[in-house]
């Protein structure tokens, strides 16, 4: 292990948490032990051996002991770290799978159980009539519908099918557990409200969850506004198909392929109904009915986008796909030190306690694998097994469309589709609510997916999380690929997320595969809302062997940064440059990195994982310079100018630099596009903020290359160059600071201004952890999104290098710690080493064969 922290005693460290679980438990209890509004009495709650005590009481680190598990057919096993991650071990896959099943229940069951009632639209059972509105959007968007169908599509004999089974009866026996002992966590005890059994369905569903917050996207209700605000020209220059900036694509092409692939039957949306088999060549020109009115929005089309945005925003925070996130690299040959392949990767997700992740080994005959996990889906999503090593980043290719129906009065339940009038599919849901009566909900669906809206338009989705996807019996065999030849034929068979794939192995080869659903039109412009009659569905995806992909590149060097995979020659559409693609400044950062470090050691990988160098910056301070140059300056802007001439363009929390840069760039887009936003009255909800990564690509390209471009200039103002628009935004940036910071400038850390914090999944402020300063930003490869508070970031930074045929040097870290129970010391144990890009040797394949603790699980009864 490297770059240790220093830890204090673990009894300190265990009371502190103990104190905290009290404080909160007691809090709590003293507000509601009667009941109080939609809460009822607590009752059980109150007694001091079980009820809120438990999770306090029941928080001590786990011993060697041994436990009868129910379902479990042979003996099993599970070794401990001191820092919690388990090695589970077994004599088949089924008791592996169980194992699996009934350890991340006895860490993350609060986690397991929100994540599904999140996804099932089942919240507000738990939560009160406050989580009314988040369980109809999820049921009308479908992930339940998808979940049951895929699970109705899984045979029982299969490996999947037995896999899901297994882990579910792991998790039962632990909920039977808790059941006989009265150990429930505390959130269940004070609403009356207890988890019930674990189903497949279940594990689906939460996976589903994974795959909307990777998907589920805005892009064309964004457009519709646009385009009725700024006009399609002005649009489609400022937000385009194709970014201005120069990208770094990993797959430079040539691309060689045409023609779709028809959606399988029984493959399409939740509708059920078949998709258009139209052979299309992946061409999309606009439609008739945009063209009759010059490429405008029909006024009705944008009052329906902006109700649904305005519902959307409601939401809890993850349950749409806002940013660009994760980062993943491989390297071999000369680029390694010694040969052999490196691989580095670390998704930028939600910052949560407990961590969407839970690390694990596992092994069983003719399985060994180490990683994380989705605590409530079978397997290991990210990790390494004897052969191979894998990590994911967001394709963000567009995932999501949006139909407008041609409904009437003379025709109530009713949609015009090809030619005639066909009734909506209807699907009725009871929304059980703790404290208040149950609400009805009926969702109806067309061949394009759910109903969404229907003010002043009825608009449905069609969106890849409604496409079953056999992603557990993927992962699994990902799990035990040996060859890229194994894992690319696996990867076929994934569907949504649409992800990209890294690829290292012990024999010295790399590689990325973007796979998944990259859904193609017949006709029409499908960043904005598609007429529903039938010209403009969806006629198929693209080819796998089309899909963005490469092997062993003859660079040595192959990275992901949610940059658009592809360059601008590829025949297929799969975004557009406002569908959350990075700009490139992550892809462009690490690209030049790993060029200019020739034999590399796993250290250098850390580096660059934890790099908080801003690319942007270091394009854009220089031209910034060059035009406050020979102009009067203030005082103060003088020395902000002193701040930045010797800045290294890293946005350290200490940098009074990185405060400059930041408040300087975000004055530079409010000068440039604000007025354009005011003067065409751009709504509310499409905030420059939102389009940011847009914004951002633009005026890089016009500032370097064209910086006389129209857009400098306000609309019926005089003409302006993107020197004299840099010189206001900066004395701007400088009064804003003098104001928030003080009238030193070497006084401004970029840590006054910005934070990370990590809220806790519960919603209690007290189990959360921050904010605290904190250094990166939204484009720097240690990415800290978000500004003044970031709550995304690297939510797993993993590294793993091959050192000889079945043998890789593995390190892994997440923040937060392994149990959600605020009372453990495996609570938030290692924050301190994340937040200093420190790691922890990851578990072998297969896992260790001792520990800290040792868990010998026999088969029988509860005991």
């Amino acid at each position: 292990m490297r770059n240790h922290v220093r830890r204090g005693p673990r009894a300190v460290r265990h009371a502190a948490h103990l104190l905290v679980a009290v404080c909160v438990s007691a809090s709590v209890l003293g507000v509601f032990a009667f009941g109080w509004g939609p809460l009822p009495a607590l009752g059980e709650a109150l007694d001091p051996g079980h009820g809120a005590w438990a999770s306090a009481a029941g928080a001590a680190l786990p011993h060697s002991e041994s436990l009868r598990i129910p379902g479990l057919m042979h003996p099993a096993t599970v070794y401990f770290t001191a820092q919690g991650i388990p090695s589970v071990r077994a004599a088949d896959e089924n008791d592996l799978y169980l194992a699996q099943g009934y350890v991340e229940a006895s860490f993350r069951l609060t986690e397991m159980d929100l994540q599904r009632r999140l996804a099932e639209g089942r919240l507000a059972q738990l939560g009160g009539a406050s989580e009314v509105s988040s369980d109809e959007f999820e049921l009308r968007l479908g992930l339940l519908r998808t979940a049951e169908q895929e699970w109705a599509q899984t045979p029982r004999s299969s490996a999947a099918g037995q896999e899901l089974l297994a882990y579910s009866r792991g998790v039962n026996d632990y909920l039977a557990r808790e059941r006989a002992t009265h150990g429930w966590p505390a959130i269940f005890t004070l609403a009356g409200v207890y988890p019930g059994a674990w189903t497949p369905v279940d594990s689906l569903a939460v996976q589903g969850l994974l795959t909307q917050l990777l998907d589920f996207t805005t892009t064309p209700l964004d457009y519709a506004l646009l385009e009725r605000s700024l006009g399609a020209a002005r649009t489609m220059t400022w937000f385009p198909v194709v970014a201005p900036d120069a990208q770094s694509p990993y797959d430079q092409g040539p691309y060689r392929y045409s023609g779709v692939t028809p959606l399988a039957a029984g493959a399409a949306s939740s509708a059920g109904a078949a998709m258009s088999t139209a052979a299309a060549a992946g061409q999309n020109g606009p439609s008739a009915a945009l063209d009759a009115a010059h490429g405008g929005v029909p006024a009705k089309a944008a009052a329906a986008a902006r109700s649904l945005l305005g519902q959307i925003g409601q939401l809890p925070a993850g349950q749409v796909h806002e940013y660009p996130d994760s980062n993943a690299w491989a390297a071999n040959g000369p680029a390694v030190s010694g040969g052999g392949a490196m691989l580095a990767g670390d998704p930028h997700l939600p910052l949560t306690l407990p961590s969407i992740w839970y690390q694990l080994a596992l092994g069983a005959p003719g399985l060994a694998v180490s990683g994380v996990s989705v605590p409530g889906v079978p397997g290991i999503v990210i990790g390494h097994n004897k052969n191979i090593a894998w990590s994911l980043t967001d394709v963000q290719n567009e995932s999501t469309l949006f139909y407008s129906e041609q409904t009437s009065a003379s025709h109530p339940g009713q949609y015009y589709w090809r030619g005639r009038w066909r009734p909506m599919r209807q699907v009725h849901y009871t929304i059980a609510v703790r404290g208040g009566a149950p609400r009805h909900l009926t969702v109806d669906i067309t061949v394009h997916g759910p109903i969404m809206t229907q003010v002043r338009q009825t608009t449905a989705v069609d969106w890849m999380g409604n496409v079953p996807s056999p992603d557990v019996a993927v992962i699994a065999q990902i799990s035990k690929a040996s060859n890229y030849a194994q894992f690319h034929a696996a990867l076929a068979r994934w569907k949504a997320p649409t992800q990209n794939f890294v690829y290292a192995d012990q024999a010295g080869n790399i590689g990325v595969v973007a796979a998944g659903y990259f859904p193609q039109v017949a006709h029409g412009d499908p960043w904005l809302p598609l007429p529903g009659t039938g010209a403009d569905d969806v006629v198929g995806v693209i080819p796998y062997r089309a899909t963005p992909q490469v092997y062993d590149p003859p660079g040595h060097v192959v990275a992901t940064a949610n940059q658009r995979p592809v360059g601008p020659s590829y025949p297929y559409y799969i975004g557009t440059s406002a569908d959350f693609y990075d700009p490139g400044f992550r892809a462009d950062d690490i690209y030049s990195y790993l060029r200019a470090h020739p034999s590399m050691r796993m250290s250098a990988f850390a580096a660059l994982q934890t790099s908080v160098h801003d690319w942007l910056a270091s394009q854009m301070v220089p031209k910034l310079l060059a035009a406050l140059h020979g102009h009067e300056q203030s005082g103060k802007e003088e020395a902000a100018m002193r701040l930045l001439t010797g800045w290294n363009d890293s946005m350290d929390s200490d940098a009074p630099a990185a405060a400059i840069w930041a408040t300087f760039w975000s004055d530079y887009i409010s000068a440039v596009f604000g007025p354009w936003w005011r003067t065409s009255r751009v709504p509310v909800a499409r905030s420059l903020n939102d389009l940011q990564a847009s914004f951002d690509a633009d005026l890089e390209a016009w500032t370097l290359t064209d910086p006389g471009n129209p857009a400098f200039s306000p609309p019926g103002g005089r003409p302006r160059t993107a020197a004299q628009v840099m010189r206001s935004a900066f004395a701007a940036a400088v009064t804003q600071l003098s104001a928030k910071l003080g009238p030193q400038p070497d006084r401004w850390a970029w840590g006054r201004l910005h934070s990370t914090a990590f809220p806790s999944l519960t919603g209690i402020p007290a189990l959360g952890y921050g904010p605290r300063p904190a250094g990166g930003d939204q484009w720097t490869v240690n990415a800290a999104d978000g500004y003044p508070v970031s709550s995304e970031g690297p939510s797993w930074r993993m590294i793993v290098r091959w050192t000889a045929p079945g043998q890789a040097a593995a390190e892994g870290l997440y923040p937060g710690g392994q149990s959600e129970n605020p009372a453990s010391p495996w609570y938030d144990d290692d924050m301190a080493r994340w937040w200093a890009g420190s790691y922890l040797p990851m578990p072998p394949a297969g896992g260790h064969t001792g520990g800290w603790a040792r868990w010998s699980l026999r088969p029988g009864g509860a005991g």
